[in-house]
Formats: structure tokens, C-alpha cells, sequence
């Protein structure tokens, strides 16, 4: 949905094409109450649709439908795409979980999905427009004895509202782009802005959204900023949430970050001097205040996507002759991990990666072979069995 002011955000319809009221409402509350980005009430409206397309194929009531979540979860788990898909389905359209059925969405995936839905529900608690009796339905009461003591606060009643419902979703870290990867896809870039993108990913950590929506005069490339009005020594650059053309959106900076702005190092300032170059020599070079455009593609001079950059990767991922396809996540943690290696501390990488929570910057932390080699080398042997002196 667009608004007269440009702004957009994603809603429900139903199978007549009729905007979905309650998730309608619910939606817009996403992107204007709560300030969240517009691919995220993408991610909200397909979780409400998958749920009132299951209401809608089952007979049920969707206000009310929470006292069954947990079919509601078997059928994501299980429904292939053909069962869960927008057409009805053209064969047996039942779910038969059973020994040995292949799972057709990853436990994360449902998980995702699950919570979303509970969202959109309390939200049509609150608006009553679903009864009150479906909270009891969605969460159930729970000592707090499980949660860290930090986590539990001073006064705590011992007590907590947790999901009635619940998936398992085994925790591991995510892959990370070795150092050998992001020299492949650097010296596979053909021009100085795509060696810039691989550098601004993979040294300074941003995201595809936060990269996409920079503005030159975010660039402080310099010894000192005080002449533009910055206090920050040194060359950084400042990730601004921003409703932007291209519809990048930065994620909200943490309270920890103040002035939003991210140090760079001296491989991100020469590759951005390059790509400067070579942007102001062509014609349509400078009609964007973008710091990424598009050079040689059309729309030429016009700002460039996220989901240009994501595309960009898996060029360079096939051009340099990798043997997998690497990610603007795989390169964000290849900053943290390797920040981790330098000996930075975990409160330093979560602030550097834009984390809100400690927690968050932990998946990021991939300790490289050698330093846990090292870590183990390190550990003195028994005094015993080193044998007299």
C-alpha cells in the first residue's frame, strides 16, 4: 500500500481481493506505531496470510482459532507448498505427519511465523477485535526460575507470561565468509563501486539496507569532521534511518551507538576515493546524493537496492569460483568474528554491528582454527607432569 505522502507498507487481502480489515489495522500499526521498516510488514502480512489461509481451508473462525495453534504448526511443519500455497490445492489438500515425514519449513521458520501470528492476535486483542479469552489460549503462566538472573530484575513476582505453544529450533552459529572469500570477491569485482560494496560488508559490517540507504554527506572520510559539524575524530561514516526512494531502510540504532556513526578503516576509505573516481567520470555519475547507484545498469545515476547488493554477491560469488553462494549476513559475521580474533570485546562488537542486546553479537563471534589452537596451547600443563627441574 502506498499513501499519498509515498510511504508504503505491505497488507493482507483475501481471495476477492479485499484488504483483510484487522490485519490491515494491525499492519499499519507496525509501520507507523512502532516505526518498523516496510520489508518487515512484508514479513508480517505473509505470516497473517499463511494463518488465515489455514483458517480459511479448515473451517475455522480465525478470532478464535488459537485454541488449536498447535495444528496450525503441524500444518506449516508439515504442509508442502502446494498445501500451503495461495491456490487451493489441486490434490489432497490433507497434512499427514507421521514417522519418517519430511518436514517442509525449518523449526526457525515456523518459529518465525508462530510469533508473528501471536502478534497480529494480541494486536486484535487490544483493538477488541478478537476475544479476550484467546491471550489464555497463546500463553500460559511460568515461573522464572529458568531465565538468567539479569533477565529477571529486582522486585521480580517469580512469574511469567510465556507462548503456550512452542518449537524447538536447534541453536547454532551461522556460516561466516572466510578471509580467502572476501579476497576472492573483491579481485572478481570488475569495477571500484562493487570493491567498495565488498569492503563496506565485510570490514564495516553494515547491512544490505543500511548500505544501500548511505548518502555522501554520511561519509566522514576524513582526519577530522568538526568542519561539517561532526564531533567524531577519525574516518567513520553514519548509518541514518530514513525513508528513502529506493525503500532501503536502516535498522533502529541501539541507545549504546550515540550519533549513529561506524568507524571504518583505512581499506573502506581507499576503496570509497576509487569509487568516487570512477563515479564522477561518467555523465550520470552525481545526479543521485546516493553513495551507491547504478553506473553502468539502468536506471543509470538512480540509487541502487538492497536486494541489488544481495544479487551482487552471488555474481561475485559465481565470477570468483567459490564453492558457495556468500551472503550479506555471511560477510557481517566475518567482521564480527573477525573482530573477535583482533581481541575485541563483546560489548565492542555488539555496538559495532548495531546490536541492541549482547545476545545478539554472539552468533556473529566464529572464533577462526587458529585462535582456538592458540587458546589451547596456551593452558600451562600440570606442574607434575613436567617433570623435575
Amino acid at each position: 500500500m502506498r499513501l499519498p505522502s509515498g510511504v508504503r507498507y505491505w497488507t493482507v487481502v483475501d481471495e476477492n481481493y479485499a484488504v483483510v480489515p484487522e490485519a490491515d489495522a494491525f499492519l499499519q500499526h507496525v509501520r507507523f506505531g512502532r516505526d518498523q521498516a516496510e520489508l518487515t510488514t512484508k514479513t508480517y502480512a505473509g505470516h497473517i496470510a499463511l494463518f488465515l489461509r489455514w483458517c480459511a481451508r479448515t473451517g475455522r473462525d480465525w478470532r478464535v482459532a488459537a485454541e488449536e495453534f498447535g495444528l496450525f504448526l503441524v500444518w506449516l511443519k508439515f504442509g508442502s507448498k502446494e498445501t500451503t500455497g495461495i491456490d487451493w490445492p489441486t490434490g489432497p489438500g490433507l497434512v499427514l505427519p507421521g514417522p519418517g515425514a519430511a518436514s517442509a519449513r525449518q523449526p526457525a521458520r515456523v518459529q518465525n511465523i508462530a510469533t508473528g501470528v501471536r502478534q497480529f492476535l494480541l494486536h486484535g486483542i487490544t483493538t477488541k477485535a478478537v476475544p479476550s479469552i484467546v491471550m489464555a489460549q497463546l500463553f500460559e503462566v511460568a515461573e522464572d526460575w529458568e531465565l538468567p538472573v539479569e533477565a529477571r530484575g529486582e522486585g521480580s513476582t517469580g512469574y511469567r507470561m510465556r507462548p503456550r505453544h512452542r518449537v524447538k529450533v536447534p541453536r547454532k552459529k551461522g556460516e561466516r565468509a572466510t578471509d580467502r572469500e572476501i579476497v576472492a570477491l573483491f579481485l572478481a569485482a570488475h569495477n571500484a563501486r562493487d570493491r567498495f560494496i565488498v569492503l563496506l560488508l565485510g570490514r564495516a559490517g553494515l547491512r544490505p539496507g543500511g548500505a544501500a540507504g548511505l548518502r555522501r554527506e554520511d561519509m566522514h572520510f576524513m582526519p577530522d569532521s568538526t568542519p561539517l559539524g561532526c564531533p567524531k575524530q577519525g574516518s567513520h561514516l553514519h548509518t541514518l534511518r530514513r525513508d528513502n526512494a529506493n525503500g532501503a531502510w536502516a535498522k533502529r540504532q541501539p541507545e549504546v551507538a550515540p550519533g549513529r556513526w561506524k568507524p571504518v578503516d583505512h581499506l573502506v576509505v581507499q576503496a570509497y576515493d576509487q569509487y568516487v573516481l570512477e563515479r564522477i567520470a561518467l555523465p550520470h555519475g552525481l545526479v543521485s546524493d546516493f553513495v551507491l547507484v547504478n553506473l553502468f545498469a539502468a536506471p543509470l545515476g538512480a540509487p541502487m537496492t538492497a536486494d541489488a547488493i544481495t544479487e551482487l554477491l552471488g555474481r561475485l560469488s559465481k565470477r570468483a569460483g567459490l564453492e558457495r553462494n556468500v551472503t550479506p549476513r555471511m560477510l557481517r559475521r566475518a567482521m564480527g568474528s573477525n573482530l573477535g580474533d583482533a581481541g575485541a570485546g563483546l560489548d565492542e562488537v555488539s555496538v559495532l554491528l548495531d546490536h541492541a542486546r549482547l545476545a545478539s553479537s554472539e552468533p556473529y563471534l566464529t572464533p577462526a582454527p587458529d585462535r582456538l589452537r592458540s587458546a589451547v596451547e596456551a593452558v600451562p600443563s600440570p606442574r607434575e607432569l613436567e617433570g623435575p627441574r
